[in-house]
């Protein structure tokens, strides 16, 4: 029976990759990756050689039935994004999807491990017994209404986004919810990994003192 692994790898820190991921990407017939440059580091660092298919969010159809196929045939592959978990905020879900629908008889398993949000959440000392996860904010259609849904929001909420953008955000985060407390985790794993917490106002001047560079996670805190 073809089976499909969704592995999660590192978001960092190499040593995260579990041993069961690491025992998966040796056995697998090939892997799909975002960027098979990133990934073949990522291999290369735990002497795994296999042959890599792109996957990403600018696949075409005729992949995708490249995949399926492989699948039909009885192969094993393993889904990995560049950094963390498959599928989620991550175009590996529709993959996941196609091949439920367009190979049923495929096992699919999880392999769980390292995820931005959850690792953000655990450190931000909010409730987490219910949250919602928003992916990133949109560029530009769709992103007045993004920031005006946070202020309706009870429960904790968790989102990403990237350098050039997070002053911006943070601007209008304060806008939209005021003095309401939040966690930003900067670089999670990695060498200058930075928690800042705070009002919005309060964190995008923290943020300005240290150095606005590399990857963002957002945990907005209860509505009180």
């Amino acid at each position: 029976m073809s089976t499909l692994y969704v592995v999660a790898t590192p978001i960092g820190n190499l040593s995260d990759l579990s041993a069961r991921a690491r025992e998966t990407l040796g056995l697998v017939d090939a892997i799909l990756c975002e960027d098979t440059r990133v990934s073949s580091k990522l291999l290369a660092a735990f002497g795994i050689q296999k042959t890599l298919v792109a996957y990403h969010q600018h696949s075409d159809m005729k992949r995708m039935k490249e995949i399926v196929a492989m699948l039909r045939d009885g192969k094993s592959l393993a889904l990995v994004t560049d950094a963390g978990t498959p599928a989620i905020s991550d175009p590996g879900g529709i993959l996941v999807e196609t091949v439920i629908r367009e190979s049923p008889d495929t096992a699919i398993i999880p392999i769980p491990g390292p995820s931005a949000v959850i690792a953000a959440l655990s450190v931000s000392g909010f409730p987490c017994d219910e949250f919602v996860f928003l992916g990133f904010p949109p560029h530009k259609k769709g992103r007045q209404t993004f920031f005006k849904r946070l202020a309706t929001m009870e429960s904790t909420v968790a989102f990403y986004e990237s350098t050039h953008r997070i002053e911006k955000t943070l601007a209008e985060i304060a806008a939209s919810v005021g003095n309401r407390e939040l966690v930003v985790c900067r670089e999670l794993t990695k060498l200058h990994e930075t928690t800042y917490r705070g009002t919005a106002n309060e964190v995008t001047e923290l943020i300005r003192s240290t150095s606005i560079k590399g990857e963002f996670v957002i945990v907005l805190g209860p509505r009180s």
